[in-house]
């Protein structure tokens, strides 16, 4: 294990380049790699251009309802934070799959091929995935006691470039 002078973060060398683990980087004139000084950007949409996040820590620290971090053309991935006895609200992506996973907290989540007919019913929990099928209708109930943290991935994009709902009720 090696130190950097600056400011002392441990990392492991492979060639000339260390490892900083959860760290948003850049390299500096001598080669190695130190954090960025503008930091994680988690409120802003950094789509169509290459981009990296922890993802388990940019939805922990979210705090808002939903927040675009990336849209592409084919894909768009956002962080959500349901607040405690509140839903995602039933819904339904006709020409959209969605992934979705829980990284904090606990609910439930529905499924069917109708809003009056939700056959599928799950408990989840922190790791868990959830994969939603096109046109099949879905909710996420946190009954947790704390707001249900999760990241979710449409292909193609379900909303706007950008998209920021401070809370349930901006959408």
């Amino acid at each position: 294990m090696y130190y950097i002078p600056y400011p002392n973060y441990p990392v492991q060398l492979f060639h000339r380049f260390p490892i900083i683990p959860n760290e948003l980087v850049q390299i500096n004139q001598f080669g190695y790699y130190h954090p960025s000084p503008q930091g994680r950007a988690m409120s802003k949409d950094h789509g169509k251009q290459p981009y990296v996040v922890n993802i388990e820590e940019a939805a922990k620290k979210n705090k808002t309802f939903r927040t675009a971090l990336w849209t592409g053309n084919h894909l768009q991935v956002t962080v959500m934070s349901i607040r405690v006895g509140e839903d995602i609200g039933l819904e339904v992506h006709p020409r959209t799959d969605q992934f979705l996973r829980i990284e904090e907290g606990q609910g439930i989540v529905q499924m069917g091929n109708s809003k009056n007919h939700l056959d599928f019913q799950k408990r989840v929990y922190e790791d868990d995935a959830i994969m939603v099928p096109a046109g099949k209708w879905h909710n996420i109930i946190n009954i947790g006691n704390k707001p249900l943290k999760l990241y979710t991935i449409y292909a193609p994009p379900e909303h706007p470039f950008g998209t920021i709902h401070q809370t349930k009720a901006d959408e």
